[in-house]
């Protein structure tokens, strides 16, 4: 089959390619389709764009899927319907069609008399599965009670030039979902609802945001000085101008810019980008949403963090979920505690010496001896690390953890009782952290003196360490009214509301390595 297609189309031909890169008999079905394809181009334009929809198959589901059969054909109810054929049964003269569009899914009842002949529809009988078709009838319920559309007018509005999954409710192998998320989307209905669900929940946060008089901006992805957060950015070089610029790894300096210039309340729902490896819970490019108010403290940056999630999860019905093989249940308050207290109930022995760099030192690696600290690492490295290797994993149900080292927390405010620690929290669940916020940093000599020990880090090799940033320092100088500002992690708040286990499942298009 396939040199023969060959013959028949050139040397440049597209069945020869998918020979190279499907196999024999992947190849041998696309070649058929494509006999079907050439046929079709010699009566008419084979992909037209003539056909328009009047009603959405949910549509027809929500007006008339309690109506009983007597009263539907009462009604002699009309629609013009399109979608992806997912089934087909040919019986004689008659055939049975499902059609799958982005609302859901309908039965097309085809008659060789009632569509005009064998000559409109023996070709319908030759159509594939995946081929897109637009059908006109009435509806009406077949013996069996199902709601179907009994076609006067049937036509093919786009070929389908490759097979779709033998098992067509879901793709068994993972990267194929990953790698080709159009076909995911086509035969999985589980994952098109983690992405409807995903696009709700967004809503969801920024109408809880403006509901909170927040106001929405957009700042620059492209930076001349990567900061707001401690990553390694991706570099590239702007022609024009001759410099380097850097994808942005957060929005924050640009937002407290924002603060300092008048506007108090901002949010940016945001793409952001990090060069670090990909894991269950990481990807190069990601979501998040951050936040800044103005005469606010991380006291009331957690009120308004743990509020916008329990709204969240109240829109969809879901303030108890099971995420992680844990029960969270997102009504209760949330849980907040310290660093360092978590930590000393896990290492009482270490209770009074939470700036003894030595000596947490050596406790991290009593606790893990594969650890790898930096050169640039300050006691509040180390007592951060024993954090996350003796209480993180454990916190299960919402927790706050609050008052991180100031060496760990490069743009937030000391704390007014104890200045190695930081009015800073992140919340964690079921292990994993979902957000971070803290009291800002206004203080223009305090924030040059943090700048300047991240690019002292960095010059010795801390490759997440950022530079100074002048222009924002001079911005501080200009004033920035006391502020507190949170960024939580969209991904992941989808991942724990839907109930995924990976950060892939929940992006459309995550990072893959080249095929």
């Amino acid at each position: 089959m396939s040199d023969q297609v060959s013959q028949k189309q050139g040397e440049n031909n597209p069945v020869a390619e998918a020979v190279s890169q499907s196999g024999p008999d992947m190849s041998e079905q696309i070649g058929v389709r494509r006999e079907k394809l050439a046929r079709l181009r010699e009566d008419r334009e084979a992909y037209p764009n003539t056909w328009r929809t009047d009603t959405m198959i949910s549509e027809i589901h929500a007006d008339f899927g309690y109506t009983d059969g007597e009263a539907l054909t009462g009604l002699d109810r009309h629609v013009r319907v399109a979608g992806r054929m997912m089934a087909h049964r040919v019986m004689g003269k008659s055939s049975f069609i499902k059609i799958q569009d982005a609302s859901g899914q309908i039965q097309l009842f085809l008659n060789r008399d009632e569509l005009g002949g064998a000559d409109i529809y023996n070709p319908t009988k030759k159509w594939d599965l995946g081929d897109i078709v637009g059908a006109e009838g009435v509806l009406f319920r077949t013996r069996t009670g199902e709601l179907s559309v009994r076609v006067s007018h049937i036509e093919m509005v786009t070929k389908c030039l490759r097979p779709l999954p033998e098992k067509w409710h879901g793709l068994s192998d993972i990267e194929t979902r990953y790698r080709q998320r159009y076909v995911d989307l086509m035969v999985s209905p589980d994952s098109r609802q983690t992405f409807r669900m995903r696009s709700q929940i967004i809503s969801l946060l920024r109408k809880g945001l403006e509901d909170h008089d927040f106001m929405e901006v957009e700042t620059p992805m492209l930076q001349s000085q990567a900061g707001g957060a401690v990553a390694r950015p991706f570099i590239t070089h702007h022609n024009a101008l001759d410099m380097p610029l850097y994808l942005r790894i957060a929005p924050e300096l640009y937002l407290k810019r924002l603060l300092v210039g008048g506007f108090e309340r901002v949010f940016e729902i945001n793409r952001s980008f990090r060069n670090e490896g990909s894991d269950a819970t990481h990807n190069p490019e990601f979501t998040m949403v951050e936040f800044y108010q103005a005469y606010a403290n991380f006291d009331d940056a957690m009120d308004l963090t743990e509020s916008l999630i329990r709204g969240i999860a109240s829109g969809l019905d879901k303030t108890s979920i099971s995420w992680e093989g844990v029960d969270i249940d997102l009504a209760q308050p949330f849980k907040r505690i310290r660093l360092d207290e978590a930590v000393f109930e896990k290492r009482p022995d270490l209770r009074g010496h939470a700036n003894d760099k030595a000596l947490l030192a050596t406790a991290c690696v009593q606790e893990n001896p594969d650890i790898k600290p930096l050169i640039t690492w300050k006691a509040g490295h180390y007592l951060l690390a024993l954090f996350e290797e003796l209480v993180e994993p454990n916190l299960d149900q919402p927790t706050f953890v609050t008052h991180y080292p100031v060496d760990v927390s490069p743009l937030a405010r000391r704390s007014n009782d104890d200045d190695t620690v930081t009015d800073r929290f992140e919340l964690f669940i079921a292990g994993r952290e979902v957000a971070n916020g803290f009291s800002e940093l206004n203080d223009p000599d305090d924030q040059r003196g943090r700048f300047v020990a991240q690019a002292q880090a960095k010059a010795a090799g801390d490759a997440e360490a950022t530079g100074v940033d002048e222009d924002y320092l001079r911005a501080l100088e200009f004033g920035m009214p006391p502020a507190a500002g949170v960024g939580i992690g969209v991904d992941r708040l989808v991942m724990m509301l839907t109930g995924q286990h990976s950060i892939r499942d929940v992006l459309l298009f995550p990072h893959m390595r080249p095929e």
